[in-house]
């Protein structure tokens, strides 16, 4: 982040010259004595937002690089010829080659491209010592290419990816004219940090590792069937993203249950996970499943997935079938393609269909929910940068844009009006789409999206699990408090390089008897330690928030340099808030009227479902707008999100540089703040 602070202005955007792409490991990566240190950031000025973007990554490169001598690569300028970098600690040096090639399926694909890649380093043959990073076609023809990190896995005898899929930094990366990055080390692993204190580092990965063995079972089991786990909670909470996120569940969505995938396609004797060491292991992977759709039709693949997040992109375009789930999941990683955004911007345009903003002779073939054929056709038009894959691939904020176009120019009616229609159901804030999570039902999720630096990804605050199925921040003032303090946590987990999910995924047994459950402090204090042992210092929780809250306040600077980063740019959708057409508040007409009863007691109900229809909009926008206020109070903001200068003062960021940036908006001095904002 200060990479990019430091070497980038308000006028770099995407394809600057001077725009960073930066990929860093942090301290605490590669101890596979400890669970999920094989992390490592990818971040740049985003084609989506326009402004910093961090997309988390797994797989063995960020490890390799560290093992290297290396923290962190910063890529900048633009290559006129496809390059490859090379960071070899082995024979210790640095190169960056004219990228090989290796034939047109191989080389548009970035599975394909990494597969290749590593034999021809290695001399036909692959080992774990050697890993890439890799885009594919994808990347080249729109906004949200994504990055593999690719690993060879020996107990599958394959290579396996991991994706930076948020923001398009796989598109940053192409455009650089950067094809891949290939780094080597042979030097042991374990304890390669040179940690102060070993057996402090030992005894906190074996006190995690315990509690991870005994409680992942009993809650999650996401050893067992990796993240496809959370399909079926999703669903049963009203969670699951069920055609452009206006349902919450769906009669089929049984059949992409865990137990699906794990019965057949999941290799259930083959141990897993993204890197050495991690006893959670839930990055699942199935062998030589058979494609039936598309380019490479008939040819046998692994498949590394799918996620949650993949499967929820499908049903969020309708289709319930785990075979389309696998080949989705396996095309966009060979494309180099972010499975949400391409799963949401699909969902969005087949919306505009449904509402009548487009029509079947807009698009030139049938894209109904459900479609698969429809659906399938457009991810690989969208790939080649064709038809309506042009649109599908600018992302959801430019789409609008299009959509309103083709519509004014038909009906003759407003652009404007018509963008304000399709902004209540084009489910991006800040340019960056969903991740796959209904928010209607709690106020504290459609906050963590909306207040998301980066946009509306979870990565920043998935609260939604303590909020909506836990119900363990009932009150509005434990939402803007959660608001403030899950940000900072799981940005730290992403600074030091660290998986987040055998935090927050598996609960300690202890920590139902402390005060904030959902914090899970019991395991916080192993990676307290860990940090502490490995680094020699001496810091507390509150320390560690605090280094966060830095990075966070540095973030939102970046973003008001950038023209983001106001109060309106945290506006979500209006479906992310509740039902935004009747068909929605229908659907659920109980439960929506007795949540009306909450609120207003039995004597302020109407009779007339339309009427409590426009009731509950209304309620939902003004709480929303009560917890920006709150929000920004706990985070020492003004009303419309400027950091105060004080909150700055305190976490050393009151240079000229802030400055000057506060002086846009008034704020440079104390005593010009208006009285309401004062801290």
């Amino acid at each position: 982040m200060k990479l990019i602070w430091d070497g980038t202005s308000r006028e770099t955007r995407y394809n600057s010259q001077e725009n960073i792409l930066v990929m860093a490991s942090g301290p605490l990566c590669n101890e596979p004595m400890f669970p999920g240190t094989g992390k490592f950031i990818v971040a740049t000025i985003s084609p989506l937002t326009d402004t910093f973007i961090d997309s988390n990554i797994g797989g063995h490169f960020g490890p390799i690089l560290k093992l290297c001598g290396f923290d962190a690569l910063a890529i900048s300028g633009i290559s006129k010829k496809d390059s490859l970098l090379i960071v070899d600690g082995d024979e210790e040096y640095i190169n960056i080659i004219e990228a090989p090639v290796f034939g047109e399926d191989i080389d548009h694909g970035s599975l394909s491209y990494g597969n290749a890649l590593i034999k021809w380093f290695n001399k036909d043959s692959l080992n774990e010592n050697i890993a890439a990073v890799t885009t594919g076609i994808g990347a080249c023809h729109t906004r949200f290419g994504i990055i593999n990190s690719i690993f060879y896995d020996k107990r599958r005898n394959r290579i396996r990816s991991k994706q930076a899929g948020r923001g398009g930094t796989g598109t940053v990366m192409r455009y650089k004219g950067l094809r891949a990055i290939i780094v080597r080390s042979s030097l042991n692993r374990v304890k390669a940090n040179n940690p102060v204190d070993k057996d402090g580092v030992s005894h906190a990965g074996s006190s995690l590792k315990k509690v991870i063995s005994e409680m992942d079972p009993q809650q999650l089991k996401l050893s067992s069937c990796g993240t496809p786990s959370l399909v079926e909670y999703m669903n049963k909470f009203h969670i699951l993203p069920v055609n452009n996120y206006q349902y919450g569940n769906h009669p089929d969505a049984s059949a992409i249950f865990a137990n699906v995938f794990l019965d057949n396609y999941f290799s259930k004797n083959t141990p897993d996970g993204c890197y050495f060491g991690c006893n959670l292991a839930c990055a699942k992977g199935a062998e030589n499943v058979s494609l039936v759709r598309g380019p490479y039709s008939d040819r046998q693949v692994g498949i590394d997935g799918p996620e949650y997040e993949t499967a929820g992109a499908v049903t969020c375009m309708g289709i319930f079938d785990p075979q389309f789930v696998m080949e989705y999941n396996w095309y966009c990683d060979e494309y180099g393609l972010d499975t949400i955004s391409m799963g949401v911007t699909t969902a969005f345009l087949m919306e505009c269909i449904q509402r009548g903003y487009l029509s079947d002779d807009d698009i030139g073939y049938d894209l109904s929910w459900g479609n698969i054929e429809g659906v399938d056709r457009l991810l690989h038009e969208t790939a080649r940068g064709e038809g309506l894959g042009k649109i599908c691939g600018q992302g959801i904020m430019r789409a609008k844009s299009w959509v309103a176009e083709r519509y004014t120019t038909k009906r003759g009616i407003k652009k404007e009006d018509i963008i304000e229609e399709l902004n209540k159901f084009g489910m991006e804030t800040k340019g960056l789409e969903f991740s796959m999570y209904v928010t209607k039902e709690t106020l504290a999720q459609q906050g963590g999206y909306g207040f998301a630096l980066k946009g509306p990804q979870h990565d920043e605050a998935w609260l939604i699990f303590i909020d909506q199925v836990y119900k363990e921040i009932p009150s509005f003032e434990m939402k803007a408090a959660a608001l403030k303090w899950f940000p900072l946590i799981r940005t730290w987990f992403n600074a030091v390089g660290l998986c987040k999910l055998p935090w927050i995924d598996v609960r300690h047994p202890e920590a139902a008897s402390t005060d904030n459950p959902s914090q899970n402090l019991p395991t916080l204090e192993y990676y307290v330690k860990y940090f502490n042992a490995t680094v020699g210092s001496q810091k507390t929780l509150q320390d560690i928030l605090d280094d966060s809250e830095r990075l966070q306040l540095l973030q939102k600077l970046i973003n008001l340099r950038h023209g983001k980063g106001t109060r309106s740019s945290d506006q979500i959708p209006l479906r992310a808030m509740g039902p935004a057409y009747f068909n929605e508040y229908k659907d659920r007409a109980d439960y929506y009227d007795s949540w009306l009863k909450e609120q207003l007691g039995e004597n302020g109900i109407p009779d007339d479902p339309d009427v409590k229809h426009r009731m509950i909009i209304k309620l939902r926008q003004d709480a929303y707008q009560k917890l920006c206020d709150a929000v920004y109070r706990e985070k020492g903001y003004t009303r419309n999100a400027i950091p105060l200068p004080l909150t700055l003062k305190k976490f050393g960021l009151l240079d000229d540089k802030a400055l000057a940036i506060l002086e846009d908006f008034g704020l440079n001095r104390i005593e010009n703040l208006p009285p309401s904002d004062k801290l």
